[in-house]
Parts: structure tokens; C-alpha cells; sequence
């Protein structure tokens, strides 16, 4: 099976890696977007289609200066968190530390970092890279401002791509600190993942950088729409948090009673602990059901699935299908 262009999504793929017939509907808990339905959404389609998008993203970055309390100058909206990532790369190079395990794309991106699994030396290196609530485990790390603060001379990127789906933690206001570079994801918690679109907060100084180093026009008509309509959607917001706060627990208990070892998260995914990691997922491929195997997360290789918490009548199915039922 080749790990590395299979992700999370896009399940089809993986069934073709298996030599599976893909089924009409698959139950994907590989990926971890929200898994609740969209609000009544209209778009003007022909406008969006035949006009130039705002360069700037104007409209989104006034929203989110006022919601984080930031100048607009320090807010800069990018195609998916995966283009801050590798602009961050260029512009950064070397000298740069991933805390492990975590998403696997920073690898991809800064090609000569060092893999650390502790922040105890973080300060280090010029650059360290914190995925915070972390993917693939779930787990979420407190108290980040007084590493931040401790360690002045050393730039922190922290992805808080799976901020909003917190179950226990207040987060902290690190875009405050200047050597603080703030990732978020509007693809996640708003299921906007063809769409793709995210944002940095950074200082002025790495935001203007990372602009000279973007396309003009790098976030689609279609993606600034529909963030702005979701962003204005607190009700949909409050949901999500409610369902998943319910679920999550459930689901968690639910194959714990199976049997099965199920390391503790913060956030709508976890992992859980299995002997043959390919002889499950092919088990649940053939019932219809997809997890994410964990073969190139480092530390992990493929001790563990990583699932997301959908419906509670599709997780009972993956449950049953877990115990072979």
C-alpha cells in the first residue's frame, strides 16, 4: 500500500490500494471534518464563476480582526492550511523542529527538519512546528504561552487546524506573542475542504513575507463566499460543539466495552490500538466502513487507526465492525 499519497478522505483511493470493489456508499471515518449537515446555503454561482475574487480577502480578514482583536495587517488568508505550510517552508528553510507524532505534511514541506517528541529543548532551534490540538492523536497541550515566552528566539508555527472542535480546554491567545505564527483551518469545523481555505496570524513582518511569496488570487470567489456565510453562523458553530462533545465520549465508551484500547482525546478523533492494523482496515473496507490507518505518523506506523466520530447510528456500525460482527 503506498502511505503516502494515502490520507485521511478520499476513500475511494483507499479501496483501490486494497483491490476492493468500491461500495455505493462508504460510512468514511477517516477523515475528521465535521460530519454535520450544512445549513441553507444559496450562492450567486454565475457571478462567483465570471468575477475576480478579492486579492485581499478583505471581508473575511475584517471578521477575523475583530473576532481575534488583531490589525488586519497581521491576517493573511491562504488557499488551505497546506499552502501556509509550504510557504512557511520557503521562507523559513532550515533550522526547524516538528514535534512527532503529527500531521505529515510538514515533513513534506520542511524537508531538513529535525523530528523532536518533547518541547524540552525547543528553544533550541530557530523553528518549531506544534500541531496543537495534535492529528493524528487528538491530544491537546495547555499552557503553550509560557514555552512561547521562555523561548523568544525561536519561532513557533502552531496549526490549530481542530482548535474549535475542543471538548475540555479554554484555548490559550497566543497570536499575541510575536514569535508566534497561527494556523487556522475553515475546512475543518466547516466541512469547506473542497473549497480550501484558511488563515495565518503572524506579525507583520512574516505576514507581508509570506504575501510576496503568493499568487495574486490564491483563495477562490467560492471559498471566501461561503467562509464568510459560515463565519457568520454562530448557531452552526454552537451545534457542532454540542454534538461532538455528546458523541464523542459514547463512541470512545462504546469501543472500549468491545474490547478494544482507545487512547484518550480532546478533540472529534482518536486513535485506537490494534494487533494487524491491515487486517482491519480490510475488514472495514468490506463492510463499507473507512478509518485511517496510521503507517506514516512517526511513532505510530500502523499500531493504531485514527477514527472520527460521525452519527451515532453509523458509529454502532463501526463498532460491530470492529469486533467482526
Amino acid at each position: 500500500m503506498n502511505t503516502i499519497t494515502i490520507h485521511g478522505a478520499n476513500p475511494e483511493n483507499l479501496y483501490r490500494a486494497f483491490n476492493i470493489p468500491v461500495p455505493e456508499k462508504i460510512l468514511d471515518f477517516s477523515t475528521n471534518t465535521n460530519i454535520l449537515s450544512w445549513p441553507d446555503i444559496s450562492l450567486d454561482i454565475k457571478r462567483l464563476a465570471s468575477s475576480y475574487p478579492d486579492p485581499e480577502c478583505t471581508a473575511l480578514r475584517e471578521i477575523i480582526s475583530a473576532r481575534e482583536n488583531v490589525p488586519m495587517s497581521r491576517i493573511l488568508f491562504v488557499n488551505g492550511i497546506n499552502q501556509a505550510i509550504f510557504l512557511l517552508a520557503g521562507l523559513f528553510g532550515d533550522d526547524t523542529a516538528i514535534l512527532q507524532p503529527c500531521y505529515t505534511e510538514y515533513s513534506r514541506a520542511f524537508t531538513n527538519a529535525r523530528d523532536i517528541s518533547t518541547l524540552d529543548d525547543a528553544g533550541t532551534f530557530g523553528h518549531v512546528i506544534i500541531c496543537n490540538p495534535n492529528n493524528p492523536t487528538g491530544r491537546f497541550i495547555p499552557d503553550l504561552s509560557q514555552i512561547i515566552a521562555g523561548n523568544p528566539r525561536t519561532t513557533f508555527i502552531i496549526d490549530e487546524a481542530y482548535i474549535d472542535f475542543l471538548r475540555h480546554y479554554e484555548p490559550e491567545r497566543l497570536c499575541d506573542f510575536p514569535n508566534a505564527v497561527i494556523l487556522r483551518s475553515l475546512t475543518k469545523i466547516f466541512h469547506l475542504s473542497g473549497a480550501r481555505v484558511g488563515y495565518v496570524i503572524a506579525d507583520e513582518n512574516i505576514i507581508d513575507a509570506l504575501k510576496s511569496r503568493m499568487p495574486s488570487w490564491n483563495v477562490n470567489a467560492f471559498a471566501q463566499e461561503l467562509a464568510l456565510k459560515f463565519l457568520a453562523d454562530g448557531e452552526f458553530l454552537a451545534r457542532t460543539r454540542d454534538f461532538y462533545r455528546v458523541n464523542t465520549p459514547i463512541l470512545m465508551a462504546g469501543l472500549r466495552e468491545a474490547g478494544f484500547d482507545v487512547v484518550d482525546s480532546d478533540v472529534h478523533y482518536f486513535l485506537v490500538r490494534v494487533d494487524d492494523d491491515m487486517e482491519v482496515i480490510r475488514r472495514l473496507l468490506t463492510r463499507g466502513i473507512a478509518v485511517r490507518h496510521t503507517r506514516n505518523f512517526a511513532g505510530l506506523e500502523g499500531k493504531y487507526v485514527r477514527v472520527a466520530t460521525r452519527r451515532p447510528e453509523e458509529n454502532n456500525m463501526l463498532i460491530s465492525g470492529m469486533k467482526g460482527e
